[in-house]
Parts: C-alpha cells; structure tokens; sequence
C-alpha cells in the first residue's frame, strides 16, 4: 500500500459526518492544509475505537493547518496547527 499524498501537498480534511467515534477534529473539517510528514501505514483509530477485530491500516499524515483557515482574521498571524490524520479523513483540494 502506497501513501496517496506526499510532503507538500495540499489537501482538505473531509467534512465527516454522523455518529461515531472519530479522530477528525471538528475544527479541521472542510478545511484546508498542508502536508508535512507522511507517517507510514497505521491501524484506523476510528475502527479500534469500535472494536473492529482488523482495523483497517492506512497511510497516516502529519497535516499543518494555518490558524486563519481554521479560525478566520480572529486568530493570530503565524499561528499554525498540525494533527496526525489517517488518509480516509483527507481529500485533494479543488
């Protein structure tokens, strides 16, 4: 299994809905970001957190996320924010 995305590469967290566990914040949904690590292959915590005997494994991500996009002109200049995202939670961008 190959990674989807690459370092650099820009991408937008999925807007998931529904009920269930989920590692995907909130805050992150439908927004876009960035690429900065690839992680390698790693059991889907969604599926752990319900039990599934075998997880589904795939390629994690470290995506940056700046302040702006997440929070508009409120947030402060500079201010970025990055979180580990299995690549089911990501989709290329427009």
């Amino acid at each position: 299994m190959t990674a989807r995305f690459a370092v650099g590469d820009q991408v937008c967290a999925r807007g998931l809905r529904g009920s269930g566990h989920t590692r995907l914040p909130g805050y992150m949904r439908d927004r876009r970001g960035v690429i900065v690590a690839v992680r390698g292959q790693a059991p889907l915590a969604d599926d752990r957190a319900r039990g599934v005997a075998l997880p589904r494994i795939e390629a994690l991500y470290t995506v940056a996320f700046d302040g702006r996009e997440l929070w508009g002109d409120a947030s402060e200049a500079g201010i970025s924010v990055s979180a580990e995202l299995w690549e089911s939670y990501l989709e290329e961008t427009p």
